[in-house]
Formats: C-alpha cells, structure tokens, sequence
C-alpha cells in the first residue's frame, strides 16, 4: 500500500490549518470551488513529511456537502482549480502558482488529485504564523467572498480587531476592477459576509469605516467569539447550564431592545453584550453617551469601542469631531501582529 496515496475521506477530519501568509494570497474562487480545496486541505497533516495524492470517488463529496449539484459540477471544479492563479507574498518572494497540479479521473467516479509541490511550506511543518479552523464552518457558506472574509479576520481573532484598506482587501479578493462604487462592494461583499459569518461561523464581527477626503478608505473589524457556535464536546452535565445560559441571553437581548431605539440584529446585540461582559449598565451607561453624539455611522462598532475604551463624555468633548477620528487609544497593530502571529 503506498502511503503517499490517501484512498479514503476521513470524515473526522475537519481542522484546517494554514500558513498565514496563504490566508493572505491574492486568489477568486466561487464557494464551492474553495469547499472542495477546503475538504483535501482537512486531510493534510501537519507531521506529514510530504503532500500526498488524494484519490477519491465522486460520492465522498456527496458524503460531506449533502449536495447533489456540487457532485454534478465537481469535475467541471476540478477543471477549474488546475489552472486559477493564486499569489503568495511572503517575507522575500511573491509566489504564483496553482492549488493542484494534477486531478485524473477514472472510470466509475474515481479521481485523484494532487496539491502544487509549491503549496508545501504553506501547509506542512507550520510551528508559528499560522491560522486554524473548522471545515463545517465554510461548508455552511454559500458564498465566496464569505468564506475568504472569514479567513482573513479568523487570522485575527485573538487580536480582536483588524483594519484593511479598502484597496488591499479588494486584492486579497481579486476584485479590484469591480464595485468600484464602494457602497455596492458593502452590499455584495461585506454584508453578506456579515450576515453568514454571524450568523453560522465560530466568530462574529461589526465593522467601522474609516473615511479619507470623504470616501471611505480603510475598514476596521472587530472581531469576537461566537460561542455558542463552537464544534466541540459537551459533556452532558453542562448541557443544562448551557441552555440556561442561553436563555439569560434571550433575556438580555430583549432589555437591550427596550434601551437601544435603533433596530439591531440578534448578533449585534450579542457583540456588544460580549464586550460589556452582560453588563447592562454598562451598555446603557454607553448608549446614554452615543445619544449624546452628533452622528454615528456604525452604532455597534461605536458602543464596542465606548465599551472598551471607557468613554465617559461625548467624544465631541475631546475636540473630535465625528466616530470616524476617535481619539482614543490608538492599536499599535504591527506590535500586535508580532506578538500573535510571530512576524
């Protein structure tokens, strides 16, 4: 038996782990072009001395994704990902090159594949700078940009907040020459990513834009864990709590509701109770404060932020003049991005 050739889906199998600087490759692909990439990724290991060959059937996709449409289009995926580009830019190199070198297909359904010899040093041997997930997050995703956008603030869930330029996020997308008005990049890709992220992933996140002459120029993100969303045990005896717990939640959201006039998500309101702790107090105390400003174009992110940093006055009392220039404690991201991800 050659143990280069892995003949069998493991289905247990659901961490993905990928270098960080792979997070960050320039690359587009649909949904479930990167669900098929994302379910041979979940079988490499990081102990493995070499990537392998994966010779699978056509029914093991229909095992995970429960989808008879993706089986029908997976040759056509296939096809697809032997010649799409991906960029890698690492410390000294910008890399180009493809996710597969090679996909035979057999007769009866039968197919292996084989990973770019280049991909190695970006999926085997990680020891630092890497970022880790679960597969049954990105099966939920239906939409692309979603699961790249997951990626990329994933990378940063430990930090808890994350700023891209419009312009680089775009790259990250290869849709640079697309949406070029930036209110319709907002619909088509950060609200629905929005909306999946929070709505089926372990993370969920609010975001704040950050204007330059008028047009927005930056996105911050901030980033939070989405519990209850967690795929792990639960031993029995805390299943009880678990549910109680839930409940306190419901009861929470609902007094929110009473206090906060402007019409929230469930999610929204779940990441500014995370941020006050379930302080409620504190979260009116804030909203007291919010009310008080002359505009605010993101409620959430702002109530996040006043929470955090403990605003205790209007920000127009500090000689700020709109949520867009808070001047409160600046992140010195690069230092954080050094300590979490090992730069």
């Amino acid at each position: 038996m050659n143990k280069n050739i892995i003949n069998t889906i493991d289905e247990k199998k659901k961490d993905v782990v990928l270098s960080n600087d792979l997070v960050e490759a320039k690359y587009r692909l649909s949904a479930l072009e990167q669900k098929v990439i994302h379910l041979l990724l979940a079988q490499i290991d990081l102990s493995d001395d070499d990537l392998k060959y994966y010779c699978l059937n056509v029914s093991d996709f229909l095992k995970i994704f429960n989808n008879n449409n993706y089986v029908r289009d997976i040759k056509r995926v296939l096809d697809e990902l032997l010649v799409t580009k991906i960029e890698i830019q690492s410390s000294n190199a910008i890399l180009k090159t493809t996710w597969f070198a090679s996909a035979q297909y057999f007769e009866g359904g039968k197919i292996e594949i084989e990973f770019s010899r280049k991909l190695k040093p970006y999926l085997i041997g990680l020891k630092k700078s890497f970022t880790k997930y679960n597969l049954n997050y990105i099966i939920e995703f239906k939409s692309g940009y979603s699961i790249r956008m997951y990626q990329l603030l994933k990378q940063y869930q430990k930090i808890g907040v994350r700023e891209i330029e419009l312009l680089v996020l775009k790259k990250y997308l290869q849709i640079e020459k697309q949406y070029e008005r930036y209110s319709h990049f907002k619909e088509k890709v950060i609200n629905v990513a929005y909306d999946e992220i929070n709505k089926n992933a372990d993370i969920s996140f609010t975001f704040e834009e950050i204007k330059k002459s008028r047009k927005v120029d930056r996105i911050r993100f901030y980033i939070t864990s989405n519990k209850h969303m967690e795929f792990e045990d639960v031993p029995k005896d805390k299943k009880e709590q678990q549910i109680r717990e839930e409940l306190d939640i419901d009861d929470l959201i609902d007094q929110l509701r009473e206090i906060i006039s402007e019409k929230l998500k469930t999610k929204e309101y779940k990441a500014i109770l995370e941020a006050a702790n379930n302080n409620i107090e504190l979260v009116q105390a804030k909203y007291q404060i919010a009310k008080k400003q002359r505009k605010i174009d993101n409620l959430v992110g702002w109530m996040v932020k006043a929470i955090q940093e403990e605003y205790s006055e209007p920000i127009e009392k500090r000689k700020v003049t709109s949520f867009n220039n808070i001047g409160a404690r600046e992140y010195d991201y690069n230092e954080l991005e050094r300590a979490l991800l090992g730069h």
